[in-house]
């Protein structure tokens, strides 16, 4: 039986009170409906795993059996759970504009050929509270009957579904106004197919950028003196972005004094450089990925194997062929003196003279 009203919860949208949000999470859980606010319109929540609950929200907005609903998750990395895409241009989209008004359409991991979900992360402290309270897969469409505007205030989706829904939260009106953007990627290209304050050209400028990562171990010089010396080949390339991390990374630290010194003297300021781990969002983001030697590409695999295709050795690419052979490993300078980070430099510069070439 649906609720003959629903039972309205007001939660602040800065500051949720956890026990109301657990509230309406524990409701979902048990196969309820509940309306939820997002930065973008006020939606409908479900249990995607619950065939009953589905079915009433189905019922409840009106819409064909046909017509999928998309899904929220509340990390990054939880698109792994759902898709078996592997594509850098998704994870350059998603590490830009989640949590924010984005979802993308992609193949669907375990379904039948051509099969396709839709997600994305809100940028609204109630909705990422309930998502991740409620223990399952949400299936988030917006607070409306189909057909009819998505609403801004819990008082417009009531004016849909009370007495249909099992509990609202009124968290105020939304930021935006408008639903997200939605972004095909199973066409050729990342295709706008729903627009939003997301435009095809801010898809485009996203997706078409080149990221390229050094990686060593401590992220303070060998990786960083990459970094710095590859930003110099190419300045004036406003499509590529560069970065570094490093494999054993705890906490940020600036570049060893000996690195920075090496870099100034090529001309090159390096003296507010971070050092930053490996993430697996880093690695599946870039295009192509250089470690330093063969025990950090190991590392990087064990991480995320789908970047296998995109990880080089960096001493790979020496104009000489006796140094490809004999130093695919770039040794460590750290503790040595001086000249030792000297030459370290000098060898990673000229492998780089052929990496320019690449991109």
């Amino acid at each position: 039986m649906w609720p003959v009203k629903t039972k309205v919860l007001k939660i602040n949208p800065e500051m949720p009170e956890p026990e109301l949000v657990l509230e309406a999470a524990r409701c979902i859980h048990k196969g309820g409906l509940v309306i939820f606010p997002t930065e973008t319109v006020y939606g409908v929540a479900a249990d995607c795993a619950n065939p009953l609950a589905m079915k009433r929200l189905r019922e409840v907005k009106k819409r064909s059996d046909d017509k999928p609903f998309s899904v929220m998750v509340a990390q990054k990395e939880l698109v792994r759970n759902y898709t078996t895409y592997t594509d850098p241009k998704l994870f350059k989209l998603i590490d830009r504009y989640w949590p924010g008004p984005l979802t993308v359409i992609l193949p669907a991991s375990g379904a039948t050929p051509g099969q396709t979900i839709g997600i994305r992360i809100p940028d609204h402290a109630v909705a990422l509270r309930l998502v991740e309270n409620a223990r399952c897969t949400i299936a988030a469409p917006s607070a409306n009957i189909e057909g009819n505007p998505p609403p801004t205030t819990c008082e417009e989706a009531l004016r849909d579904l009370d007495g249909l829904v099992d509990i609202a939260i009124d968290s105020g009106k939304v930021d935006i106004g408008t639903a997200s953007t939605i972004v095909d990627f199973t066409k050729p290209k990342p295709t706008v197919v729903r627009a939003g304050v997301i435009s095809q050209a801010d898809v485009d400028a996203v997706v078409g950028r080149k990221n390229i990562l050094f990686v060593c171990t401590g992220n303070s010089c060998r990786s960083v003196m990459a970094e710095y010396l590859f930003r110099k080949k190419i300045k004036g390339r406003k499509d590529v972005d560069v970065a570094s991390c490093g494999t054993s990374v705890l906490f940020p630290t600036s570049a060893s004094q000996e690195a920075l010194g090496v870099l100034k003297s090529f001309g090159l300021d390096a003296r507010e450089h971070l050092s930053q781990p490996v993430t697996n969002m880093l690695l599946k983001k870039s295009d192509l990925i250089f470690v330093m030697t063969r025990s950090h590409r190991s590392q990087v695999l064990e991480r995320v194997p789908s970047v296998e295709p995109r990880v080089y050795l960096l001493g790979e690419f020496h104009h000489e062929p006796a140094h490809r052979e004999a130093e695919l490993d770039i040794p460590d300078p750290i503790g040595h003196a001086r000249a030792e980070y000297q030459s370290c430099a000098a060898f990673i510069d000229d492998c780089l003279e052929k990496v320019v070439n690449l991109i």
